[in-house]
């Protein structure tokens, strides 16, 4: 079995794993990014579209979110939710849009499940607009996260989130700067940007560090 068809065979009871407490996490995860009304979203591995209504919300306006996932059975029940949100089937790792589209690119519970993280961070640096700006989370830390994907076996046994140094030298080398890391226990919360084309080419000085104040409980 395949990444594609253990999600498949998920779908039917993926919302039921996200309560009350998990979902109250997610939502002060997405409240606090500063997302303005009309930005355009783009939310990798987006399952049955749990983060949907939260981020339709902070951008304020319809059509703002494009949502994808490997699994067809994770997307049928997402659309199934009627909300105004452009669903694709798609791997994070070959995306199938234009460059420089998004303000924000979502990665929420799918980073570890990157087969070639290089080539997905690659492909979402290519997907931001400049100074667009990088979310993956989790709503549990990275030490529960990694546990629960061993104990869960393959196809999923290896799929762990890096640890902090090797995550800093994986954005710094697909050109994704003012990175920060807040792992502790009950949410793992990595925030990164695109860097201005003057910065790129170093004529300035970089902004200061994303701030994760706003994201702390």
């Amino acid at each position: 079995m395949d990444r594609r068809q253990w999600f498949d065979q998920l779908a039917s009871t993926w919302d039921a794993t996200f309560t009350e407490d998990v979902t109250a996490r997610l939502r002060e995860i997405v409240a606090g990014l500063n997302i303005r009304p009309g930005a355009r979203i783009l939310d990798i591995g987006c399952g049955t579209g749990v983060l949907a209504a939260m981020l339709l919300d902070r951008a304020g306006c319809t059509s703002a979110v494009v949502a994808l996932d490997i699994s067809v059975e994770m997307l049928n029940r997402a659309q199934a939710k009627g909300l105004p949100v452009r669903y694709l089937l798609a791997d994070g790792e070959k995306l199938p849009l234009r460059d420089d589209s998004f303000d924000w690119v979502i990665c929420n519970a799918v980073f570890p499940h990157f087969p070639d993280k290089p080539a997905a961070l690659g492909e979402i640096r290519r997907m931001l607009k400049e100074a667009g700006r990088l979310l993956i989370c989790h709503p549990k830390g990275r030490a529960l996260v990694n546990t629960i994907h061993r104990e869960l076996g393959p196809p999923i046994s290896a799929d762990l989130i890096p640890p902090e140094e090797e995550m800093h030298s994986l954005l710094s080398a697909a050109n994704l700067d003012h990175a920060s890391i807040r792992d502790v226990p009950d949410r793992y919360v990595v925030l990164a940007s695109r860097p201005l084309q003057n910065e790129e080419r170093g004529q300035q000085e970089p902004e200061a560090p994303i701030r994760l104040s706003s994201l702390e409980t």
